[in-house]
């Protein structure tokens, strides 16, 4: 069976908005085709002024604690060729520690949580404080799994409603890097796939866009 490969990210494009509050990224021509006539040569260098949350973005320990590792020190044992377990909670709005099922099948793993809210991506409702989440004891139990690292397709892992960050605090601390606002979950196969999920490696930053892809020899996916 030929291989099946997934983007799970978003597209990064001029002025849109990822997060409530936060300016979207600018992507400017720092030198056009046409200046570069010239010198002789025809190419274009953009410019790029974004925050690090923009898109699908990779938070790293740095993110909300001082002394944890910033986006260039994640090591890519955590990053690069991970064996995923896909939850799937389309439909459920607070997740809970009983869609994990059993703890052995998460050690070492990327796990993906399936929502179904990517697909109002770009969309008002995308940003409504209504999105799925991750309760404080799903974070516990993933960092007692000793996880790889957690992605979710929804706005944020934690309840934006309420002024506390359970599972960013958990996961961060405990060195287990947190993915946000994912697509194409549902095409993930449940067993089999495994992830890459890059971001540029730049010191003194928390979070980052990054490039995340899913890839099986096994074909089927969730709905």
């Amino acid at each position: 069976m030929s291989k099946v490969v997934v983007e799970l990210s978003h597209p990064i494009s001029d002025g849109m908005i990822t997060c409530v509050g936060l300016p979207g990224p600018r992507i400017t021509s720092e030198l056009s085709r046409e200046r570069s006539q010239l010198i002789g040569m025809t190419y274009d260098i953009a410019r790029v002024n974004m925050v690090g949350n923009t898109g699908t973005y990779i938070d790293a320990p740095f993110h909300f604690h001082a002394d944890g590792a910033d986006i260039a020190e994640l090591p890519l044992e955590r990053l690069f060729n991970v064996a995923i377990v896909m939850i799937r909670a389309v439909g459920t709005r607070s997740v809970g520690p009983d869609v994990l099922g059993d703890p052995a099948r998460l050690w070492g793993k990327a796990v993906l949580v399936h929502t179904g809210w990517s697909t109002r991506w770009g969309s008002p409702a995308y940003r409504s404080p209504d999105h799925p989440f991750l309760v404080g004891e799903v974070a516990d139990a993933l960092v007692a799994a000793n996880v790889a690292l957690v992605g979710i397709d929804s706005l944020d892992i934690d309840d934006t409603s309420l002024p506390t960050r359970p599972c960013h605090d958990a996961l961060l601390g405990a060195g287990i890097p947190i993915i946000e606002q994912m697509t194409n979950l549902g095409a993930v196969p449940d067993i089999g796939a495994r992830l890459v999920a890059l971001p540029a490696p730049v010191r003194g930053m928390g979070s980052f866009p990054l490039r995340a892809v899913a890839w099986t020899d096994h074909g089927g996916g969730g709905s």
